[in-house]
């Protein structure tokens, strides 16, 4: 006998990179979705391609800029103005900005902090109420690698990714006694649209390193996230690095960080994202801004 009651997953960028294979594996497990990004027919198409995994689910698309001050608690009333129960939350939505941090744009920082920052503390903050109100529920905060290491070039991405991280570890002692669970995922760099977003795509990293695959990071953030794991830290090299990290000065990583971020000699190298949802935000992204590099060209 079929169950009455709906699950339902709240996904923020759920139309590209590792947000979007977290989405799959939601609906492949029966999680109606409320999908969430700021380009209404990304958001069509991503909805349509998902709806296709499951006959028992149903999709919600929220087409907001988590950008703006105040899009967060928009996002909250919507979810309660349609009566939907938010069981998982996936807070998958984070930009960076490549560049000294003398010379980049403030606006455009400002903005990170809110997207990644205020509209993730927001949202968690809203909707870990209501779980805690019913002891039930599940929480997968997108931290990164960078979060433990001070990132020269990627400085304030870097930065708002440990206060994600320093958030979501002190929560997890806040709620210990609930049923409620909070996991930190820490991918590191990943073929998504990342790079092409922070105008980080001549960097060493992209264009010479191994990027991990979105499916395969996403694979382990949802099975931890099931199992009710701390944090989470996909692939072997990412443990690898981490653990050589945990031996070395902050002033030697950042040196090493550093050199992974400088630009790239190799005119052979990687020049865009062969996972086919981010490249099709890519060139959403481009036909908006008359092919500018970097994001949309907006401010808070």
């Amino acid at each position: 006998m079929k169950n009455e009651y709906q699950k339902h997953a709240l996904v923020t960028g759920a139309t590209s990179g590792i947000g979007y294979e977290l989405a799959k594996l939601l609906a492949k497990d029966n999680y109606s979705l409320v999908l969430v990004a700021r380009n209404r027919e990304t958001l069509e198409q991503t909805a349509a391609e998902l709806q296709e995994l499951s006959k028992d689910i149903h999709t919600h698309i929220i087409d907001i800029d988590l950008f703006e001050s105040g899009a967060a608690q928009k996002v909250y009333a919507k979810t309660q103005e349609l009566g939907i129960r938010v069981d998982v939350l996936v807070n998958n939505a984070g930009q960076g900005e490549w560049g000294l941090f003398s010379n980049t744009d403030l606006e455009r920082e400002i903005a990170i902090v809110q997207l990644n920052i205020i509209a993730s503390m927001s949202l968690t903050k809203l909707y870990l109420k209501e779980m805690l109100e019913r002891n039930s529920g599940k929480i997968l905060q997108l931290a990164s690698s960078a979060s433990k290491v001070p990132s020269p070039y990627l400085s304030v991405y870097a930065a708002t990714k440990a206060f994600v991280l320093s958030l979501t570890e002190a929560l997890q002692k806040e709620i210990e006694n609930s049923d409620v669970t909070i996991t930190a995922l820490q991918p590191g760099a990943t073929d998504t649209d990342f790079f092409h977003k922070a105008k980080a795509e001549n960097t060493v990293t992209y264009k010479e390193s191994s990027l991990y695959d979105p499916k395969d990071v996403a694979k382990a953030g949802y099975e931890g996230m099931l199992n009710g794991e701390k944090t989470v830290v996909p692939g072997f090299m990412n443990k690898t690095q981490g653990f050589l990290n945990s031996l070395s000065s902050d002033s030697t990583i950042a040196a090493n960080m550093e050199r992974q971020m400088l630009p790239s000699d190799n005119p052979d190298g990687k020049t865009e994202s062969s996972h086919k949802p981010s490249a099709r935000e890519r060139e959403h992204i481009n036909a908006g801004n008359g092919n500018v590099r970097g994001d949309y060209q907006k401010v808070i």
